[in-house]
């Protein structure tokens, strides 16, 4: 086998142990979000993504607050408008 090979196999084996963790490290929330190790350091001393500090130096996250916290402010789909304003008529039909 050659080393891209072996390299790609240890990612996936890599993603594949992260997505089994309940709890993160700060090294793992840039790998399974994809934010720069610069840009989560501002979230995290800003407040704005939910973590927790247990000896006030290592950073951990857990990972169903974090989904949460990148889920937010979902946007709709055309299709979804398209719908909630079908079933919004549908409903205020009689109205």
């Amino acid at each position: 086998m050659d080393n891209i090979k072996i390299e790609e196999r240890l990612d996936r084996i890599e993603r594949l142990l992260i997505s089994n963790k309940k709890v993160l490290t700060f090294d793992e929330v840039c790998d399974y979000t994809g934010l720069s190790r610069s840009y989560l350091y501002k979230l995290t001393s800003s407040g704005v993504i939910p973590h927790s500090k247990p000896n006030g130096k290592v950073i951990f996250f857990d990972k169903e607050k974090l989904n949460n916290w990148l889920l937010k402010n979902a946007r709709k789909s055309a299709d979804e408008i398209k719908e909630d304003a079908l079933n919004f008529v549908i409903e205020n039909k009689n109205t």
